[in-house]
């Protein structure tokens, strides 16, 4: 049989399921998740190979419409990561929520004109659709808005249809040789996955308490073998926001640190010790070489 090889970019608007779906794919967490938009922020490579068939996923920030609250310097480097993601593709899945089509989905369908890999839309969470019946007429009408390679309604969270998804996607990757060893699933180091979970706890625990600036830096990574020392920098802007994220007591932080520990072990397969540290650094998210200096650069 011949081997197939090819890049799948995952693209659509903040908080429509792409990381979600790109954890489903690959049966463990690589993208970290969360109900606040933007919460991915890098392209984040997923690799998964099934016998002669090796897919190159590659999830994406959100291709957002930039406002006044979204025109640092930050969001310029998001959208600019998630467009960059399109370049010499072999497919593109582009995931919207249910039934609803917002200005920002058509914002990515035009980024989409001009990309020449066949484009598969995913319509995500409609396990979630109070109306079953207006599904179908919904899905017959998206036909109109671009020739697409298919249409699959799914469920990222609860799973349903992602075969079906992953089947469609495979019809139109390339005869090659793989380009990674089987057991790899994913191009990230694990100082940058750990500062991930870190990010990951920071969003969940705030929400809207904490603005976007904020950061996460690993200053140490040490394995001993049987432990794995770590010691995580978490950059604000402002000393409210760092007053915020310590809590009263510490109490916010150890919360933190404790649930951002356990998914290291379970990610890492062995004991944490996780120290973290909260710093202001003001105007990092607007400052182009202080965002190169903490890893968002599309080089």
């Amino acid at each position: 049989m011949t081997s197939t090889c090819g890049f799948v970019a995952i693209v659509g608007r903040p908080n429509v399921g792409k990381s979600t779906l790109l954890n489903r794919i690959l049966g463990q967490k690589v993208s970290i998740t969360s109900r606040r938009p933007q919460t991915t922020r890098h392209q984040v490579m997923g690799i998964k190979t099934e016998g002669e068939v090796q897919f190159i996923y590659v999830d994406t920030p959100g291709i957002h419409i930039q406002t006044r609250d979204r025109n640092k310097a930050i969001n310029h480097f998001m959208n600019q990561a998630a467009v960059q993601a399109l370049r010499d593709v072999d497919c593109v899945v582009f995931i919207i929520d249910r039934t609803r089509w917002s200005d920002e989905d058509q914002v990515v369908l035009q980024r989409l004109e001009h990309v020449a890999a066949p484009v598969i839309l995913a319509v995500n969470k409609v396990d979630r659709l109070q109306d079953k019946a207006s599904l179908l007429p919904w899905l017959q009408g998206l036909g109109a808005r671009r020739d697409f390679a298919a249409i699959v309604p799914i469920s990222a969270k609860q799973g349903s249809n992602v075969a079906e998804l992953e089947a469609e996607v495979a019809k139109h990757l390339p005869e090659s040789v793989h380009f990674f060893p089987a057991d790899q699933i994913t191009d990230k180091s694990q100082r940058f996955l750990t500062a991930e979970l870190v990010r990951e706890k920071v969003t969940r625990q705030l929400g809207d308490e904490l603005p976007y600036q904020m950061t996460v830096e690993i200053e140490e990574f040490r394995d001993e073998g049987r432990v794995v020392h770590i010691s995580a920098l978490i950059l604000v802007e402002r000393d409210g926001q760092k007053k915020i994220l310590i809590g009263e007591n510490g109490e916010r932080i150890k919360s933190i640190g404790r649930e951002a520990r356990l998914d290291m072990e379970r990610a890492l397969g062995t004991k944490v010790m996780l120290n973290l540290w909260v710093k202001v650094k003001r105007g990092w998210s607007d400052d182009e070489r202080a965002l190169k200096s903490l890893g968002y650069d599309l080089d």
